[in-house]
């Protein structure tokens, strides 16, 4: 994360609450990690968007906006399980930011998605997303490495999640 610019900054994390993230405790080491996410994004009075998506679609949690109360109570009620619709996810991330962009043309607006890329969905990076970032949480002797080609398919990083850690 950078300092916030003259038009500020709006991250929107994508999280994957799937069946497969639960497994290894992956979804509770994205929680903990998007704890530490909104606490950065607060101390640059920047926005944050939480959007889960997992078993049959994907929904808004939070924002946009400046996370003043963020903790780990908030993340607490969000579950795993089910199917991976990883392009329900990035539709509904697609429609925050668009609106941003139009409500804000010049912030600068940050994609994070927060996964093990366990899913066979396809979708498009979404146009009004200047960064985007994969955070890949997958672990395991078999590795489909899905993260790391739809990182570069879409022009973006893939980090893990002690590269964010330290």
């Amino acid at each position: 994360m950078r300092e916030t610019p003259s038009g500020g900054v709006l991250h929107c994390f994508v999280l994957d609450c799937s069946g497969s993230m639960l497994a290894g405790q992956r979804l509770a080491l994205a929680k903990g990690l998007l704890i530490a996410l909104f606490d950065r994004a607060s101390a640059m009075r920047a926005e944050a968007a939480l959007i889960c998506f997992g078993g049959a679609g994907a929904d808004l949690r939070f924002g946009p906006a400046v996370p003043r109360w963020w903790n780990e109570r908030w993340l607490e009620p969000v579950g795993g399980g089910g199917g991976t619709p990883f392009a329900a996810g990035i539709r509904h991330a697609t429609q925050l930011l668009g609106r941003s962009a139009r409500r804000n043309p010049a912030q600068q607006r940050w994609l994070w998605v927060l996964t093990d890329g366990r899913t066979t969905d396809q979708a498009t990076r979404p146009l009004d997303a200047d960064e985007v970032v994969f955070v890949d949480f997958e672990r395991g002797a078999i590795r489909l490495g899905r993260c790391e080609r739809m990182a570069s398919a879409w022009g973006a990083r893939r980090v893990t999640p002690e590269e964010l850690i330290g």
